[in-house]
């Protein structure tokens, strides 16, 4: 079997390019670093560490890539594959659907054989999203012969994959824990089942309790650590003040999950410490720069923030904690992240209440904007003081 993965970077090697190889597929990355495309070519082969006391490692072997540049390559690539799979980014979605487009266009000349096209990003509605700009660039008559033969299948992933320190560019270090999910009510009849992947009919209550409270807690440290110099995740939480202030972040949306999911308290009380033990793990070193980056697309109206704030808000709560993280957000001022250096400059250029609105799409005379305004001021008086 031969599964076409976009993305060789970390996440693509650490994470699904090894579960997708210990299922049995041969895995062909396509990615547009030369270096990396080059090397897993020559080596076909890499190394996974995982991120605790033994430091286990894996090998994976029997991969190779393609130049994602070369739409020709990546074209017959999709057209001959088994799966394809993606963790690039959900802004690079947009970036990689001509050569997907042109693959299933060959797929269905050739009468080719049913395929699962399954973005595993950050983001709701992923491979959805995916399909939308695909099918754009397929005619009408295409995409309904698309319909049904190709399915795009929404997913939630959740492993954390810190920046690589290594000697060897193709060796990753990533944590012990992962999770990928997948909805099985979007997948063609017949579909082959890969190992590892837990299948449900309702992605919804996963990828929302994924992403607000993994990637709500992880940029909550994040920001509120950059607001107190630390450079670490872990050096954040080994603050009380900052674990504690996280832990009620996750409570916060762990309050709304609950409401809307109807999820049993006590057990998302142990999925909120096991989380935090995640991000306390001693043989991870993960920087607050990277968990931070790109505050501009986690400010975002469906993303980690602003979707459970509003939820909350909706459902008569009122969302404090996810407001101050939001706040503090906007304090972000890594020179190196042009997202972060764009909200100075609109700080700048339209004022505190403008950005707020511009980025969260939220008004002002909403509460919830009242309330980021307000942790905004009261972090600056603590920053100037």
């Amino acid at each position: 079997m031969k599964a076409v993965h976009f993305g060789a970077g970390n996440i693509g090697r650490g994470f699904i390019g090894l579960l997708l190889s210990q299922a049995g597929y041969e895995v062909i990355f396509s990615d547009v670093n030369d270096t990396l495309v080059e090397l897993l070519q020559e080596r076909k082969t890499y190394t996974v560490r995982l991120a605790n006391e033994a430091q286990e490692t894996f090998t994976v072997s029997g991969v190779t890539a393609i130049n994602g540049k070369n739409l020709e390559d990546v074209a017959e690539a999709v057209a001959q594959a088994d799966l394809v799979t993606t963790a690039v980014g959900v802004n690079i979605l947009k970036h990689i659907a001509g050569g997907i487009a042109k693959g299933i266009e060959r797929r269905i000349a050739s009468g080719a054989a049913p395929l699962h096209i399954i973005a595993c990003e950050n983001a709701i509605g992923g491979s959805t999203q995916l399909k939308e700009h695909v099918y754009a660039l397929l005619s009408e008559e295409l995409r309904a012969k698309a319909e049904t033969v190709v399915a795009f299948p929404d997913a939630a992933v959740d492993r954390i994959v810190p920046i690589q320190h290594n000697e060897d560019p193709l060796e990753v270090t990533v944590e012990p824990f992962y999770e990928w999910v997948v909805d099985e009510s979007q997948m063609l009849e017949g579909f082959t089942r890969i190992a590892g992947v837990h299948y449900v009919k309702t992605l919804e209550p996963y990828i929302e309790r994924k992403l607000f409270t993994v990637n709500t807690g992880h940029c909550s440290a994040a920001y509120l650590g950059y607001l107190q110099g630390y450079a670490t995740i872990q050096e954040a939480m080994a603050n009380p003040q900052i674990a504690s202030l996280v832990r009620h972040v996750m409570h916060e949306t762990g309050s709304i999950l609950i409401k809307k999911h109807d999820f049993e308290l006590a057990q998302h009380e142990i999925y909120i410490d096991k989380i935090l033990q995640r991000f306390t793990n001693p043989y991870l070193i993960d920087d607050v720069a990277r968990v931070g980056r790109s505050p501009i697309r986690k400010l975002s109206l469906n993303d980690r923030l602003v979707r459970p704030a509003m939820q909350g808000y909706e459902l008569g709560m009122t969302p404090s904690y996810l407001t101050m993280v939001m706040a503090a957000a906007l304090l972000f001022k890594d020179p190196a992240d042009p997202e972060a250096v764009q909200i100075q400059s609109d700080l700048h250029e339209l004022g505190l209440a403008g950005t707020i609105t511009k980025y969260t799409t939220i008004g002002e005379d909403h509460p919830i904007h009242l309330l980021i305004r307000t942790h905004y001021e009261q972090f600056k008086q603590t920053v100037a003081s």
